[in-house]
C-alpha cells in the first residue's frame, strides 16, 4: 500500500461503500465492505487494521446519501457499471466493475498507440485492459493511431532521442493487435484529422482562451516556474488569429511561436500552466507528407477526438495525469460530457529494457535483427520465440486494474506460456556446445532408447531411437559440462544405459536405471544421425549445438522441447540445419 497516496486509497473504500449501499438499500456495512476490499485489494490486505477506521468514517458518509445521491456518485467514482436495468455487474477476469455504463447503450472505447514502433510487452497492457472491457460490455473499439508529429523537424533528424513515426509501424501494430485477437470496428489517423484541430484551435482562441507565445523555452518555463504570467498571455483574440494563420501559412520557423492554452498560472502542478496546444515542425509525414506544418499536440487532439467519436471509456496509466486535465479542462471549455476515466499503475519490468527509440536506433546500427528481435519484446517478437498470445493476455490481465506501480517478471510470462503450450510439444535432445566422446565397453551393438514423445503429458505415447555400437565402442555428443561433473558414481544416458567415468574416460556400465540419482541428455556421434542446431536466446546471443536429425521433421513455427534446456519454436530449417528462437 505504499505506493498508494490517501487520495487512492480513499477513492477505492468509496467505491466499494457506494456498491455496498446501492446494493442494500442505501446502507452499507462495515463488514462487508472490508471484505470487498480484502478480497479483490490483495495490496491493501495487510492493512486491513489500519483502513477500517477510514472504512468506517466512509461508510457513514454514504450511508447518510440518498439513493438518487449514490447513483450518482457511482457513476462520478467509477463505483460500477450500470445496465439499463440498473443492476451492478461483476466483472471477470479479476477486474473490477466498469464505471460509466449508465445512459450508454454501448460502451465505446479507444486504442491510441504512437506509431514510432510496433506494440511491446508494455504498452500491451492499455490494449488488453479495454479489449477486455469491452469483450466483457460488448463494447465499441476504435483504433486511432496517434500520428500526429511530436518533435521539430531538427530533433527528428538529429536523433536524438526524438520520438517519430515510422512509416512501417502501422502494420506491425496491427498484426500485434490481430495476434492478440484484438478486433477494433473503425479506424483513423490524427495525421488525416488536422484541419478539425485547427477548427477548434480558432474556436478556442475566439473564447479569448489561448494565445501565440514566442517566448523561448527558458524564459517561459521560469515564468511558468514562478507562477507568473507569459507577456503574451492577454493578446487580444483577434492578433491570436492573425498569427494562428501566419504559423499555417509558413511565415513562421519552427519553434519560433506556439498557441497556448489559458488553463491559469496559479495552478498547483507548473507541468499544467499555460501547455502548448498547437506548434510548427516542418518534418515530413510518412502519410500527409509536408501538407501540414502546424501540428497539436497529443493530450489537445485527444480533447477533441473523444467527443467527436463518442467515445464512453478511457483506459490509460495514471502518468498521463497531465492528458487527464487539458482534456477535461477543454470538455468543460465546449460544454461536453465528461468521459469516465480510468487508471492503472506504472509497470516496471524486471531485466528488460523497452525503449522504441533504442530499439530503432540498434536495428539502424545493425545490432538488431529488426523489430522482431527478442530484446524488442514486440508482439512479433514474442510470436517468434513461441510465447502464446494467450499467456500475453493472461499475465497483463492477471496484474488487473490497479493504481499499484507493478513489477513484473518476464518469469510470469514464461509460467503462463508453458501451460499454454507444455501439452503441445515435441521433445528432443540437444546440446549445446557439445563434444564427441567414445563409450567403450558396450556389451552389444544393438540398443533402442525409448523416449517419450511429450514427457508434460501422463501416459503418453513414445518414440524409438536406435543406436548401433561397433566393437564395443559408440561415439556420442555430450555436453562438457555434464561430462565434468561427473565423479566415480555412475550416471544414466537418457532412456539408453549407465555410463561411469574412469580415469578420464567413458565406460558403459550397466542397463537398468534403478538406482541412478542423475541421468544425462546425449546425441548420436553418428554422421547423418544428428544436426546442428542454433538458439537465438532472449538477450540475442546464440547457442550453438547438436540435436537429433529428427527435428528435421518438424514444421516452421512449431513449438519444441528440447530436454535439460527449454522451450524452443522452429524457425528455420535449412540443408545446414536447424535455426530455433528460445522461448524459456
Amino acid at each position: 500500500m505504499a505506493t498508494l497516496s490517501q487520495a487512492e486509497i480513499r477513492k477505492i473504500i468509496e467505491r466499494y461503500a457506494l456498491i455496498n449501499a446501492y446494493k442494500y438499500d442505501g446502507k452499507a456495512q462495515t463488514s462487508s465492505v472490508m471484505s470487498s476490499i480484502i478480497s479483490t485489494e490483495p495490496d491493501m490486505r495487510p492493512h486491513a487494521k489500519n483502513i477500517k477506521p477510514i472504512v468506517d468514517e466512509i461508510v457513514n458518509s454514504v450511508n447518510s446519501m440518498s439513493m438518487e445521491s449514490i447513483k450518482n456518485a457511482m457513476e462520478q467514482k467509477g463505483a460500477v457499471c450500470l445496465h439499463e436495468r440498473g443492476e451492478a455487474v461483476e466483472q471477470a477476469e479479476g477486474l473490477p466493475p466498469l464505471p460509466g455504463l449508465e445512459g450508454n447503450k454501448r460502451p465505446v472505447f479507444r486504442l491510441a498507440p504512437y506509431p514510432s514502433g510496433p506494440l511491446h510487452i508494455g504498452n500491451a497492457r492499455m490494449v488488453i485492459l479495454n479489449a477486455e472491457y469491452a469483450r466483457l460490455t460488448n463494447g465499441k473499439i476504435i483504433l486511432c493511431f496517434d500520428d500526429t508529429i511530436g518533435a521539430m523537424q531538427k530533433d527528428i533528424e538529429s536523433e536524438e532521442g526524438a520520438k517519430f513515426v515510422v512509416p512501417e509501424a502501422y502494420d506491425m501494430i496491427r498484426e500485434g493487435l490481430e495476434w492478440l485477437g484484438v478486433k477494433w470496428q473503425q479506424e483513423f489517423y490524427k495525421s488525416e484529422r488536422l484541419p478539425v484541430y485547427y477548427q477548434y484551435c480558432v474556436k478556442v482562441i475566439k473564447m479569448n482562451m489561448a494565445y501565440a507565445c514566442n517566448c523561448d523555452v527558458e524564459t517561459f518555463r521560469d515564468l511558468k516556474n514562478a507562477g507568473m504570467s507569459c507577456p503574451h498571455h492577454d493578446m487580444p483574440p483577434k492578433e491570436t488569429l492573425e498569427i494562428f494563420q501566419g504559423m499555417l501559412d509558413g511565415k513562421y520557423n519552427e519553434g519560433e511561436v506556439v498557441i497556448r492554452l489559458k488553463t491559469g498560472v496559479d495552478l498547483k502542478d507548473p507541468a499544467l500552466r499555460e501547455p502548448v496546444i498547437m506548434r510548427i515542425s516542418f518534418a515530413k509525414h510518412p502519410r500527409v507528407g509536408n501538407d501540414y506544418i502546424v501540428w497539436p499536440l497529443l493530450e489537445f487532439s485527444w480533447g477533441i477526438d473523444d467527443h467527436e467519436f463518442g467515445i464512453t471509456h478511457i483506459i490509460r496509466g495514471k502518468d498521463l495525469y497531465k492528458e487527464d486535465f487539458i482534456e477535461e479542462f477543454l470538455w468543460n471549455l465546449f460544454g461536453w460530457k465528461k468521459k469516465t476515466i480510468l487508471h492503472f499503475g506504472i509497470l516496471m519490468f524486471e531485466g528488460i529494457k523497452l525503449s522504441k527509440t533504442r530499439a530503432r536506433q540498434m536495428i539502424q546500427s545493425g545490432e538488431y535483427l529488426g523489430w522482431d528481435d527478442p530484446r524488442t519484446w514486440s508482439m512479433q517478437s514474442l510470436a517468434r520465440r513461441g510465447i502464446s498470445p494467450e499467456a500475453v493476455r493472461k499475465s497483463l490481465l492477471d496484474l488487473r486494474l490497479s493504481l499499484n506501480d507493478i513489477s513484473f517478471s518476464y518469469t510470469q510470462l514464461y509460467a503462463n506460456n508453458k501451460q499454454y503450450i507444455e501439452k503441445c510439444v515435441v521433445a528432443f535432445s540437444f546440446i549445446p556446445d557439445p563434444v564427441k566422446w567414445f563409450i567403450s565397453e558396450i556389451p552389444r551393438s544393438k540398443w533402442v532408447a525409448r523416449v517419450l514423445v511429450n514427457p508434460f503429458v501422463k501416459n503418453g505415447n513414445y518414440r524409438d531411437i536406435e543406436i548401433e555400437a561397433s566393437k564395443g565402442k559408440k561415439v556420442f555428443y555430450l555436453s562438457e559440462a555434464s561430462v565434468d561433473a561427473m565423479k566415480k558414481s555412475p550416471v544414466r544416458l537418457k532412456d539408453l544405459f549407465n555410463i561411469q567415468k574412469i580415469n578420464g574416460e567413458l565406460h558403459y556400465h550397466s542397463e537398468k536405471p534403478e538406482g541412478m540419482k542423475s541421468s544425462i541428455p546425449w546425441i548420436d556421434g553418428r554422421d547423418g544421425n544428428n544436426v546442428d542446431v542454433q538458439v537465438l536466446m532472449p538477450d540475442g546471443s546464440v547457442v550453438s549445438g547438436k540435436g537429433e536429425s529428427s527435428i528435421m521433421a518438424m514444421d516452421i513455427g512449431q513449438v519444441v522441447y528440447f530436454d535439460h534446456f527449454g522451450f524452443a519454436r522452429i524457425d528455420e530449417i535449412t540443408d545446414d540445419g536447424i535455426v530455433a528462437w528460445f522461448a524459456h
